[in-house]
């Protein structure tokens, strides 16, 4: 077989073979080839700063070479067993150790299976059937989290829009969906559907939209009233934003939490984490056949991810890590307000040091329709202008890692500064 050499080969020969030419995830105008520290290179040998970076694990940036020792070092041991194993047991406890609401933890591969197994352990702690999301919140690809992700229509509340074909009416019928940050109105919701309601699943940084002051404590004493699961969302969050996740920066604690991402240390890996009386459902012995809650998994706890995930946690315990990261990102919205500020162009930073966006509008987002409102064409030739000079990030996240040099926030710098030239020309 010819071997092929140019980007534009390989994206050809994907388009054949898969559905839209791609993985279901990024661009696939794209083809990566190699990633290491701060950056990464696509099949034409282009270089790129990375702000993706993998959509957020790793945030030691690429081929970390304790991360790869550590990997290394078991990889002769074993891939995996389907079984329990040393590494996967004490990275539990770690991460037990860590997050607040963490009493006992289950494995899965992917933060889309723990938050569907997050929704299903509410509703067998608590019998009840529904479940409250947020407009715009991610919380994977189960049936439940598909509801009102991206919603085309704008529809009453609490009405559930689903947003993929395949799904059941009956799905929507039990999911119950809220605008982000309207104390009123989930005060309003719960008042009517309370009793009926297992769980409230959130993201505690929704996308990138900062929860507004005492929502999450709001959130809270909520579910407390009317005895609901509170389930955050810390695919994302847990890891980044500080060693406890979010529950530790905002100083809320959920009654369960998802983890994954950064757990992992780039491998396949994420967890339903939380009160050892909820999580007691995954364990036979303890509340019957009737309240058992089935999970497993083949590659649920992997000894290859979970001493990645170690050494990973272990790098991110030392002293000064998180005042660097959020350092890091700290620089990278200045010099945004230094380029954008004296173009006169309405525009936000949305989102924490750790994990942000620029919106082209001139009102602070609080929730997914005022995200959606901003000006989509200046989003556009935003990115691509970044993309053009070697920017590697999503059109809707920018995730800073630790691996970032000073020659990246100068490279990053000019692309900012030719990024918002660009929009005043174009205005």
């Amino acid at each position: 077989m010819t071997k092929l050499h140019t980007q534009s080969e390989w994206i050809a020969r994907a388009r054949d073979i898969l559905p839209a030419g791609g993985f279901g995830n990024f661009d696939p105008g794209i083809v990566i080839s190699r990633g290491a520290g701060s950056r990464v290179w696509d099949e034409d040998g282009t270089e790129y700063i990375d702000y993706l970076i993998g959509s957020g694990p790793m945030l030691l940036g690429h081929s970390h070479p304790e991360v790869l020792e550590a990997v290394f070092e078991q990889l002769p041991k074993g891939q995996t067993f389907f079984a329990n194993n040393a590494a996967g047991i004490e990275l539990a406890e770690e991460i037990c150790r860590a997050v607040p609401c963490a009493e006992q933890l289950r494995y899965v591969s992917s933060g889309g299976e723990a938050d569907m197994y997050a929704m299903r352990a509410a509703r067998a702690f608590t019998g009840r059937d529904k479940i409250v999301k947020f407009e715009g919140g991610y919380h994977g690809m189960s049936a439940e989290a598909q509801m009102s992700l991206a919603p085309a229509a704008r529809v009453n509340f609490p009405q559930a829009v689903p947003d993929s074909a395949g799904i059941p009416q009956s799905v929507a019928d039990e999911m119950l969906i809220a605008p982000y940050n309207d104390v009123a109105y989930i005060r309003s919701l719960l008042a009517e559907y309370g009793g009926q309601v297992a769980g409230l699943i959130v993201e505690p940084l929704q996308r990138i939209i900062p929860p507004a002051p005492g929502f999450l404590q709001v959130l809270r004493d909520e579910c407390d009233r009317y005895g609901i699961v509170l389930i955050f969302d810390e695919v994302v969050t847990g890891f980044r934003f500080a060693y406890g996740g979010a529950q530790e920066l905002y100083g809320v604690t959920p009654d369960l939490c998802t983890l994954g991402k950064v757990i992992g240390g780039g491998f396949p890996l994420a967890a339903t984490v939380g009160r050892a009386d909820i999580m007691a459902h995954f364990d036979k012995s303890v509340v019957g056949p009737e309240g058992w809650l089935m999970q497993l998994g083949t590659l649920s706890g992997n000894p290859v991810a979970s001493v990645a995930g170690l050494k990973s946690l272990e790098i991110l315990r030392r002293e000064g890590q998180y005042p660097r990261l959020r350092g890091l990102g700290e620089q990278i919205m200045n010099m945004i307000h230094d380029a954008l500020g004296p173009t006169g162009l309405p525009y936000h930073i949305v989102g924490d040091a750790t994990l942000f966006e620029v919106v082209f509008t001139s009102q602070t987002p609080q929730d997914y329709r005022a995200v959606q409102a901003g000006n989509a064409s200046r989003s556009k030739l935003w990115n691509e202008t970044l993309r053009h000079h070697h920017i590697f990030k999503s059109p809707g996240k920018t995730y800073p890692s630790l691996a970032l040099t000073q020659d990246d926030l100068s490279m990053t710098e000019a692309a900012i500064t030719a990024a918002a030239e660009a929009l005043v020309v174009a205005s």
